[in-house]
Parts: structure tokens; C-alpha cells; sequence
């Protein structure tokens, strides 16, 4: 916050999951007593498909960090560099098919209490 181009920025806006180090209004007001120009966004509530990072950091758990029996920190850096390039190499967009009408209906839905509206976040 204190380099360019967020220390001149009108707003910037940090995005966070309910991490117990930032769930709660106290550090929202932490963070904008330091940084007057700092906004932060709670994610909802087991909602962490929405954010990015979270999928990705999954995805280096399962499939570079397990099992973690590695002998020194040089081999963790190589399997995650290996990582990092061969997912690089292959990722590709993803493609959204819930649209912005979905998303209007679903609230409009939800918002009516309608028992029969799907339930998105199902396992």
C-alpha cells in the first residue's frame, strides 16, 4: 500500500475470504485507520470457490505438495517451480455458463423464499 500505484490510488480494493486474521469489521477498520484509501471486501461465507487463489492453492496442495515428505526446502522450490511451469502450460480460461440472467433469476428466487429455488451451494 505504501508503493505506487495503490499509495496514490483514490481506492483500492482488497478482496479476502473469512480468514480468522481478517473475518471481523475490527480489520476492515484496522486496515483503513493504516490506509485511509484501503477497502476491505469480505468475500461471502463458504464462498471460497469464489476466489481464485484459493482453487489454484488447492490445486499445488494436491497435486505437488502430497505427499510432503521431502528432504529440504531446495526440493519443495523445485516441485513448485515444476508445478508452476507445467500449469502454466496447460491452463486454459474457464469457461462460465451461469450467466447473468442465471445469477437475476436465482436472487430474484431467493429473495421470494421460493422452496423450490435450487439450492447452488449443495454438495
Amino acid at each position: 500500500m505504501t508503493t505506487e500505484p495503490y499509495a496514490s490510488a483514490r481506492r483500492v480494493f482488497w478482496i479476502v475470504d473469512n480468514g480468522a486474521s481478517h473475518r471481523n469489521w475490527a480489520a476492515a477498520k484496522r486496515m483503513n485507520d493504516a490506509y485511509p484509501n484501503a477497502h476491505m471486501i469480505h468475500l461471502p461465507v463458504h464462498a471460497s470457490w469464489l476466489n481464485q487463489v484459493e482453487i489454484y492453492f488447492s490445486a499445488v496442495q494436491r497435486k505437488a505438495l502430497t505427499p510432503d515428505d521431502f528432504c529440504d526446502l531446495d526440493e519443495v522450490a523445485a516441485r513448485l517451480l515444476a508445478f508452476q511451469n507445467r500449469y502454466n502450460a496447460t491452463a486454459r480460461p474457464f469457461d462460465w455458463t451461469f450467466t447473468r440472467a442465471d445469477l437475476h433469476e436465482l436472487l430474484h428466487r431467493l429473495g421470494r423464499h421460493d422452496p423450490h429455488a435450487p439450492q447452488p451451494f449443495a454438495a
